[in-house]
């Protein structure tokens, strides 16, 4: 697609003679819009030329009006700026036509060149029930995935399963003591978690559990067999229960590689810090120094020989970078591991690791409900599956209550699209290092900053479309010059915007980036439905431009919906 930014750089160039890296980065928008499209503070120019910066604006300005390219009206000197203010009809002709012809690939870019980008999301423990907490790391790192994805990276999406541990010679002694089959059958996750709550009840009066314990997962460390084998047991009910939930919410891995996965390459991790003259003893530990970078001890080893999470971590690092040759190793986890992570790098940084600095922890804020706005079968944790039940259980009465006339599966398939929709948005919206408040009113409010606003926008698109029986690849000798209404043109801007916004949001790993572009033109293409005639517009070469306008609109809000997870609906 053309690039207008560039094509005012270029302009700029060629008419002082300077870099076009020196001023490609300096173009700012406006802040209104009656100031143009672009502009550039001459203030660089000013030093080099030896002139007032604003008679520099003018002198350009003047150059520029005499001869002005295809794609400009003109250009303004307002003060030391040069404002630029562009062909509407132009611009409205390239952004439409682009995404026209790319459909569902508009906004997708090479950038990456293929290049290896690791995401670690979701990452649950084993034998544990999956809340509403894991949800925010599965939400967010499929999007960052997906955004990645779109910018041509090849992204792997990486699974790290919480399968290894000392909690797990807990389980091992508390299963032989009270499990039950059936009930491990039946409910795996509730059945494991009833006798890892049962051992800690008990701890008090028998506290030789503890040291059983502790031999337990020296066992499985050591490759026992009868413990490898209820490990393995319990690892592979849970990821039953774990990929129901993931294929419900439509979330995908490349691979489950847990922390068991790379325990054996943990005595190389070792070998390597003992080579660098890093291990140090510490109360028994094996540990890293980390003073120089105000960090305490990273613990490699525990006094006992057993491993740690730090320890798991710079193995898989190892074994990543071995297999993938990673761009960028991505970790989607909580806040709270923030210094977990900073010890982490901080240990491959003091072993000189080529990749110490491709390793990214990409932290998220806490999630918080109303006062009995949720109500619960299991206490005070909330699972996941019972948000989203009650989501798509308040979700089918609107829609119920909405459309009399819908047939009752349709009302449960849109029911369960948008509910779950619902709850991914709630999840992706704000900054993600700010905690989520879930307030049932405001996420399915059809009016507010929501995915049931931004499916019901997409809905109403198509349905304008489906009544004018709209055909995309007919839309040959469309008159984009038509299309220069202040709406329009920023509806444009909007879709024009989108690619940028992408990138954006990979940089900062950050879809709420993305997510509020798509609302902004929602909330722009709505306000235009509302005050512009399109079906009853008499002139048919304008009512036909308005019709591509709004199947482009559908096209970005649709591809943006689904880089965050969340499939629109053609009904609601």
């Amino acid at each position: 697609m053309f690039d207008f930014r560039l094509a005012v750089a270029e302009t700029i160039v060629n008419q002082t003679g300077f870099e076009i890296t020196e001023i490609s980065t300096l173009i700012e928008i406006p802040p209104k819009e009656d100031m143009g499209d672009y502009a550039f503070p001459c203030f660089r120019l000013a030093k080099e030329l030896k002139k007032n910066p604003a008679q520099i604006a003018a002198e350009i300005s003047e150059k520029l009006n005499e001869n002005s390219p295809q794609w400009m009206i003109e250009t303004k000197a307002v003060g030391p700026y040069l404002n630029f203010f562009l062909n509407r009809g132009y611009y409205a002709s390239v952004v439409l036509k682009t995404i026209l012809s790319e459909l569902d690939s508009y906004g997708k870019l090479q950038i990456g060149q293929q290049r290896n980008v690791i995401v670690e999301y979701s990452s649950p423990n084993i034998a544990k029930p999956f809340h509403v907490g894991h949800a925010y790391t599965t939400i967010l790192g499929q999007a960052i995935g997906n955004i990645y994805d779109a910018l041509g990276f090849n992204v792997i999406r990486m699974n790290h399963l919480g399968d290894y541990g000392t909690q797990f010679g807990k389980l091992i002694i508390a299963w032989r003591l009270w499990g039950d089959e059936t009930a491990l059958a039946k409910e795996p996750i509730a059945e494991l978690t009833r006798v890892y709550v049962k051992f800690h009840s008990v701890l008090k009066e028998q506290p030789e559990l503890e040291d059983q314990a502790r031999e337990a997962f020296k066992r499985l460390e050591n490759k026992e067999p009868a413990e490898v084998e209820l490990w393995q047991k319990f690892r592979d009910y849970s990821l039953l229960e774990f990929n129901r939930l993931y294929q419900r919410m439509g979330i995908n891995f490349d691979n489950y590689n847990g922390e068991s996965f790379y325990s054996d390459l943990i005595p190389e991790v070792v070998e390597i810090l003992e080579e660098k003259g890093l291990l140090e003893e510490s109360e028994g530990a094996q540990v890293v120094d980390l003073e120089e970078y105000d960090l305490n001890p990273c613990i490699i080893l525990k006094s006992d020989g057993t491993t740690i999470y730090a320890s798991r971590d710079i193995a898989a690092i190892l074994y990543r970078d071995r297999t993938y040759d990673y761009y960028k190793n991505i970790y989607v986890v909580g806040l709270p591991q923030t210094n977990h992570f900073q010890q982490v790098f901080a240990v491959l940084k003091k072993a000189d690791f080529a990749k110490a600095d491709q390793n990214i922890h990409v932290g998220f804020g806490s999630v918080k409900f109303k006062d009995g706005d949720f109500s619960t079968r299991k206490g005070n944790v909330i699972l996941l599956e019972e948000l989203l039940d009650q989501s798509v259980a308040k979700t089918k009465d609107i829609i119920t209550k909405n459309n009399p006339n819908m047939s009752q599966d349709e009302i449960d398939q849109t029911a369960e699209t948008v509910g779950l929709a619902a709850v991914k948005y709630t999840y992706l919206k704000n900054g993600r290092e700010r905690d989520i408040m879930f307030d049932w009113d405001e996420m399915l409010d059809f009016e507010g900053d929501t995915a049931p606003y931004l499916m019901y926008t997409y809905a109403r698109a198509k349905s304008i479309l489906q009544k004018a029986n709209f055909v995309s690849d007919e839309q040959n000798e469309i008159d984009y010059s038509l299309l220069t209404e202040a709406d329009e043109f920023g509806i444009i801007k909007n879709m024009y915007q989108y690619p940028e916004v992408l990138i954006q949001a990979a940089e900062e790993f950050e879809p709420s980036i993305l997510l509020r572009k798509i609302s902004q033109l929602a909330r722009n293409f709505n306000r235009y439905y509302h005050s512009t005639p399109i079906l009853k517009t008499e002139d048919t070469a304008l009512r036909q431009a308005r019709l591509v306008l709004i199947f482009a609109v559908s096209v970005v809000v649709k591809n943006g919906l689904r880089l965050a997870g969340i499939n629109p609906v053609e009904r609601m």
